[in-house]
């Protein structure tokens, strides 16, 4: 059962109510009311969870998510160098902790004696980078989870691990698309697949693939069941050549309401976000 978030205009409070229960309209433009039938669903999908509100890739801002009713959180994965997979998302744990360091160099102690909160607010200190299985454990059945394979190049043998994690969990089977693993690196993912065969999976694209073709998208469709791009690169004809191939299309990161309102337009079908709250049933435009 997916959530929406509806926000009320000009105040901030968020509202949550389930998709497919009878829920407050927002109005429109012309101070009617907005049959749901005439609103857009958009999956709202919280950037290393609730994080415009917590630390980052903790669990304050998984919790967070989960409390605002957002529909996945979104999880980056790395390893350490005796082999845990460990939730951060830059190679290095400078931005985040109180620690200096590249995360592969370091041993999942190292990285567990960190504060990953006090960065944010003094009310995150003690903080901990979590490993791969604490998240699962903590919010499977609860809450989608995106995974981001972050760099897995630098870790050989991560995507068999990440398996290895789910399949004991019994997390491997479809589940209405409630586990789903993307990566900027699309060698892992076609890997990935291959290992974890029944899951969907997504492609991260960059600033780069700003003129992706159809023939490009048709390829990553034969292993990908989402192209997610730099939200900047997004136009009306992307939207139509990503569905045309049978893929969904997350992009990242909206950080404003009119960056989630102008991707709302472009008819996406997520938005991955560091606010949950712009992301809400909103009134479809006539184009």
């Amino acid at each position: 059962m997916k959530h929406v978030i509806t926000v009320l205009a000009g105040v901030g409070i968020a509202m949550s109510s389930f998709a497919g229960t009878t829920a407050a309209a927002p109005a429109n433009d012309l101070g009617g009311v907005v049959s749901v039938q005439e609103q857009q669903k958009i999956i709202n999908v919280a950037h290393r969870g609730a994080s415009g509100h917590a630390p980052e890739n903790t669990m304050a801002a998984y919790q967070k998510a989960f409390e605002m009713k957002a529909d996945y959180i979104e999880i980056d994965v790395q390893m350490s160098k005796d082999g845990e997979l460990v939730i951060i998302h830059d190679n290095t744990v400078d931005r985040t902790t109180n620690g200096t360091g590249t995360v592969g160099e370091m041993t999942f102690e190292e990285l567990r004696q960190l504060d990953a909160g006090s960065w944010f607010g003094e009310e995150y200190t003690g903080e901990k980078i979590l490993t791969f299985g604490e998240v699962l454990d903590a919010f499977r059945g609860k809450i989608g989870i995106l995974i981001e394979l972050k760099s897995p190049e630098l870790y050989p043998g991560v995507e068999e691990k990440v398996a290895e994690e789910l399949v004991k969990r019994n997390l491997h089977k479809p589940n209405n698309e409630k586990v789903v693993i993307q990566s900027f690196n699309h060698e892992s993912m076609q890997k990935s697949k291959e290992l974890l065969p029944s899951l969907p999976h997504g492609v991260i694209a960059g600033p780069s693939w700003a003129n992706v073709t159809e023939e490009q998208l048709a390829e990553f469709a034969t292993y990908a069941d989402y192209f997610n791009p730099n939200m900047n690169i997004v136009t009306h004809e992307m939207v139509g050549d990503v569905h045309e191939a049978g893929m969904k299309i997350y992009p990242y990161t909206s950080r404003s309401q009119e960056q989630a309102l102008r991707l709302f337009d472009l008819n996406v079908d997520g938005i991955v976000t560091d606010y949950t709250e712009h992301v809400y049933y909103h009134p479809v435009k006539n184009h």
